[in-house]
């Protein structure tokens, strides 16, 4: 059987399924550790789409490449953020892959495989959430753009580690280590660097094992609050973010 068309799609993003179903997306640019895009930020939710639709998908990991997760970001590629029409473009977008994130209907495994300072988000939306010992978390590209991190960053970290440690990392741009990650409740575990994917796709098969209408309506049931804040705080969060892009323009 030959692999679907989305595997060979998008540029950032590199598609491996093994033989009972398990599908790993792992960001890549060039087969490198990932440059985050304004193309991929284009590609994702397209690509969540063709995930969920692909019936052969029984479960995912979702990892980066070599020893990183995601730590760099084009910030031009963007194109120019101060104009509405370029922000509402990437507002929807945004909205869209954390909505396609929690919303496919197969469980995911989020495997940390390295610093993850751009969109970690991601990584705290999946089901069972595992990091290499070298794993790290934060935020770098909002306070060096200074733009607010309104989306989905604010919502997700509050939610997963509660209000005061995500006013913490998102105001001071430091970051924490694998370890204190997990003491924050953010990581179910902590693995061994060579063991990380391994163990992910260990955890993975147990998932897809279970009945997919199990499966299917288990995401529904344990992501509905999320879901919901998701919706009420990235919105009006990637608003204000557009305010404080469209002031760059003015910034001496």
């Amino acid at each position: 059987m030959s692999d679907p068309a989305y595997f060979t799609r998008y540029e950032n993003l590199s598609f491996d399924r093994t033989e009972d179903g398990i599908l790993t997306l792992r960001f890549h640019t060039n087969g490198e550790p990932i440059t985050f895009t304004g193309q991929t930020h284009q590609d994702l939710p397209a690509a969540l789409e063709e995930i969920a639709l692909d019936t052969d998908n029984q479960a995912m990991i979702l990892t980066g490449t070599g020893d990183t997760f995601m730590d760099v970001i084009d910030g031009d590629s963007l194109g120019e953020i101060f104009k509405p029409l370029v922000w509402e473009k990437i507002r929807r977008e945004g909205l869209a892959v954390l909505q396609r994130l929690l919303s496919l209907p197969i469980p995911v495994v989020g495997v940390a495989n390295g610093p993850a300072t751009v969109h970690s988000e991601y990584l705290l939306l999946t089901d069972v959430h595992i990091a290499s010992d070298r794993a790290t978390y934060g935020d770098f590209p909002h306070p060096a753009f200074g733009i607010t991190a309104g989306d989905g960053l604010q919502v997700v970290w509050e939610e997963i580690a509660g209000t005061a440690r995500a006013k913490w990392l998102l105001w001071t741009g430091e970051t924490i280590d694998a370890i204190t990650a997990e003491k924050w409740g953010v990581v179910n575990e902590v693995v061994e660097h060579d063991r990380v994917y391994a163990r992910g796709l260990e955890l993975a098969r147990m998932l897809a094992a279970k009945p997919r209408l199990y499966r299917s309506l288990q995401k529904q049931t344990l992501n509905q609050k999320l879901l919901r804040r998701i919706v009420e705080g990235v919105p009006h969060g990637m608003a204000l973010e557009g305010l404080t892009a469209a002031d760059l323009a003015y910034r001496q």
